[in-house]
């Protein structure tokens, strides 16, 4: 199977949040097998969910010390299908256009780990390793970077110096923004429970809807993209405190922007304390706190301030539910970002809704004389491609391996901004070929 058939294969198979990666990691390490490499499968369980990451190396023994590559095998949801033009309205069909590979994960990141496999494969089994090579697919990037715990926690790995797989258009991230993702669900009160069941019984009725639409981007970058959410809720804030609110649904998951939302409400409504009044007072809390985030701002990041971005919303039997996500660059400290985080909770408590946070993860920032940022930079240069550093908005797996003393940075082929998180996801031939080239180099500078 050549390279860009397997490229083909590999976004064919969903690894989507609500289905898991075991098939394509199966299917991953089988090729890993193929290709000369000792391959462990570490089967986990989440939830109802058979997860694996895959885990090869050119060696049969387990070294001491490693250098890990490591790239996420699994993806976001893709949104309608409808809205995927460029693969014919589906997301896991490539299609190569103009020198270009589109499809889900094309750039984030499942093609990451065919270069890497294509590097490492290259130097067959019979080599005097100085740092041997770990090649690690994992799961769960884009709902916790579970898969990263795991392997931490099991002890599956020794890495003393990680290259992470990041869409960064050829350049090398030294530092990322860390994360919280937060969910808030205000509840339904009795009357308005019984209001609702009454409702949808009768045969004519006095509620209007109406459609929003914006524009997706990845949620540590909201302001490429055009938030839905954020135009209902704020049409929310015009309304009469008396509406009742029947039905809020919006976004596809919590750490996208999301491009529709839609609300049903009841003009007529005669409930007493409706939820629509609750919902407009957290929303301001959160306003509020935005603005309180352009008062910290590290220059080294593209947004510079922290960020908040509300990516979905949905209507449950009892309560209505807002999922998002809270990007923090390294200048905030712990302090300042627990203050923030009890200041919603406070406000949420007071309107009767519960406030969570589901998970965190600290920012991370590897310094410029680091040993591995300065051989990366030195092979880029050697290259003819782009040897500054750059930051990230968004976190990936380096906040986790960071965390036990693993020296971090993170890399890949494929443009993030304006590209990954929506239907126009893509990748240049070119550059999966550069990529292949420089961690070539890198496995060569490191490990040999």
């Amino acid at each position: 199977m050549n390279f860009i058939e397997a490229c083909r294969q590999l976004i064919s198979i969903d690894s989507t949040p609500t289905h898991g990666n075991k098939e394509l990691a199966k299917w991953a390490a089988a090729f890993c097998r193929q290709k000369g490499l000792h391959v462990e499968e570490q089967e986990e369980v989440v939830g109802d969910l058979p997860q694996v990451n895959v885990i090869a190396r050119p060696q049969s023994e387990r070294p001491g010390a490693e250098f890990l590559l490591q790239t996420h095998l699994d993806t976001v949801d893709p949104g309608p299908f409808s809205l995927w033009t460029e693969t014919g309205a589906n997301p896991f069909d490539a299609h190569i256009i103009d020198g270009k590979i589109h499809g889900l994960g094309a750039a984030d990141v499942k093609l990451d780990f065919l270069c890497k496999l294509e590097a490492l494969s290259s130097f067959g089994s019979n080599r005097q390793w100085r740092l041997p090579p770990v090649l690690v697919g994992t799961f769960g990037e884009e709902s916790g970077m579970q898969g990263a715990l795991k392997l931490i926690r099991k002890n599956k790995i020794a890495a003393k110096m990680a290259l992470i797989g990041e869409p960064s258009n050829l350049q090398v991230i030294n530092a990322a923004k860390g994360f919280a993702s937060v969910e808030i669900r205000v509840p339904f009160s009795e009357q308005e429970m019984n209001y609702r069941q009454e409702h949808n019984l009768r045969e004519s009725t006095s509620t209007q809807s109406k459609l929003f639409r914006g524009k997706a981007a990845h949620s540590s970058v909201p302001h490429l993209g055009e938030s839905a959410i954020v135009k209902m809720l704020d049409a929310i804030m015009m309304l009469p405190d008396s509406v009742n609110i029947m039905e809020m649904d919006g976004g596809i998951n919590f750490n996208t922007v999301p491009s529709h939302a839609f609300l049903e409400i009841d003009m007529v409504s005669t409930v007493e304390s409706p939820i629509s009044r609750k919902i407009a007072n957290i929303y301001r809390a959160v306003k509020t706190l935005e603005l309180e985030f352009l008062e910290h701002k590290d220059n080294e990041f593209h947004p510079s301030s922290p960020t908040l971005n509300i990516g979905l919303v949905r209507t449950n039997e009892d309560d209505i539910q807002l999922s998002g996500t809270c990007r923090i660059p390294p200048i905030i400290t712990q302090e300042i970002y627990e203050g923030w985080m009890d200041r919603l909770r406070g406000v949420c408590e007071e309107n009767g809704a519960s406030f969570r946070v589901n998970d965190y993860k600290k920012p991370f920032r590897t310094e410029m004389n680091s040993i591995l940022v300065k051989g990366c930079l030195d092979e880029l240069r050697a290259m003819g491609l782009n040897d500054q550093p750059i930051s990230q908005a968004s976190t990936n797996e380096a906040s986790i391996f960071s965390r036990v003393g693993i020296e971090c940075v993170c890399f890949g082929p494929g443009k993030r901004e304006g590209n990954v998180h929506t239907p126009q996801e893509h990748v240049a031939l070119a550059d999966l070929e550069k990529a292949v080239e420089f961690y070539k180099r890198i496995i060569e500078r490191f490990c040999l």
